[in-house]
């Protein structure tokens, strides 16, 4: 497994990113999907990692950076043929370490409810994260919710 700084135009990246946009809007009620689409993730504050296994892109992730020493998680999406391999696992402490190391004191992630969600809030809430407050320009419906991590 290699987890690097993802390549936007790789077509592999790109597949991934598109399955992650169309599994999050059939997830979600109608216009509150907020899954960066390529454009999303291609800004300059947003850092994407792809994880790599023999040749194929297991996994996807992306950091973007926020005022006042925080920063969001976005975009995490394990591949379906690479499910339950410890791949987000990896890919969550990859980005967790570099938030701290970049000073980041918050790291938050706006992601959706129910029992689609249940395995990635698993994963969160193993890492520390804890529900709170909307940020950004998120708010809080009965089809989404919020959590963060204090890094400091």
């Amino acid at each position: 497994m290699i987890i690097a700084h993802a390549d936007l135009a790789d077509c592999q990246v790109q597949s991934l990113i598109a399955y992650h946009q169309q599994a999050m809007q059939a997830g979600s009620p109608p216009g509150l999907s907020f899954a960066l689409d390529l454009t999303g993730l291609a800004d300059p504050a947003v850092t994407v990692w792809a994880v790599w296994v023999d040749q194929q892109v297991a996994g996807i992730g992306a950091l973007k950076r926020l005022d006042g020493g925080q920063a969001e998680i976005k975009s995490m999406r394990t591949h379906p043929s690479f499910l339950r391999r410890g791949i987000a696992a990896r890919l969550l402490e990859t980005i967790i370490d570099h938030a701290r190391e970049s000073g980041i004191i918050r790291l938050s992630l706006e992601t959706g409810s129910g029992p689609t969600f249940d395995p990635a809030l698993a994963l969160y809430r193993q890492r520390g994260f804890v529900n709170g407050e909307a940020f950004a320009d998120y708010t809080l419906t009965d089809f989404n919710q919020c959590l963060h991590l204090a890094l400091v």
